[in-house]
């Protein structure tokens, strides 16, 4: 009886790792699914202080989704250079959205920092965005041009830091109205 406890234990565990492993695999195969100039997935952030921000309610708009941590160094680095930036051109349709992959014990910490940022920022365990797979590597960033297509892929950058430069040469051109 006891070993036919242990049996039927075990097989739903390993039912759910293998639930778990399929959700890891699909989720992998939409971020290699993303493709540049096609419809980009929908997002939604669910900010600090529970407003929800859809990226299909910003069509018309140029959305960055940028994810950090707050312990990721170079998403430190980041951040006040997205601020600046979001805050220069928020009249020319740019919106950011901030998702942090930080735990709810480091909430303290996420919020010290949100303060600082002009754009919107959220726990991504709240948030959802799961066409752009398991995110992995920090800081890593997507953008939607104002059609709603995806226009730059953070899993293609060799360095996914946004620095002036950077912005000025992916960004700047799609804030330009035709």
């Amino acid at each position: 009886m006891a070993h036919q406890l242990q049996r039927r234990t075990f097989l739903k565990g390993s039912a759910a790792a293998a639930i778990a492993c399929g959700a890891l695999r699909s989720s992998i195969a939409r971020a290699n699914d993303l493709r540049l100039g096609s419809e980009a997935p929908p997002a939604r952030l669910v900010t600090l202080d529970g407003q929800s921000i859809s990226t299909s309610d910003l069509k018309g708009e140029v959305v960055i989704l940028t994810f950090w941590a707050t312990w990721c160094v170079p998403c430190r680095e980041e951040l006040p250079a997205l601020s600046r930036y979001a805050q220069q051109h928020a009249g020319d349709g740019l919106r950011i959205l901030g998702f942090s992959l930080d735990e709810a014990d480091r909430m303290a910490e996420v919020r010290a920092i949100a303060k600082t940022l002009s754009f919107p920022v959220g726990l991504y365990e709240q948030s959802s965005a799961p066409g752009y797979g398991r995110i992995w590597r920090l800081p890593v960033s997507f953008t939607i041009d104002r059609a709603g297509r995806l226009v730059n892929d953070g899993w293609r950058e060799k360095r996914p830091v946004w620095t002036q430069q950077r912005l000025e040469q992916v960004i700047a051109p799609l804030l330009q109205k035709p």
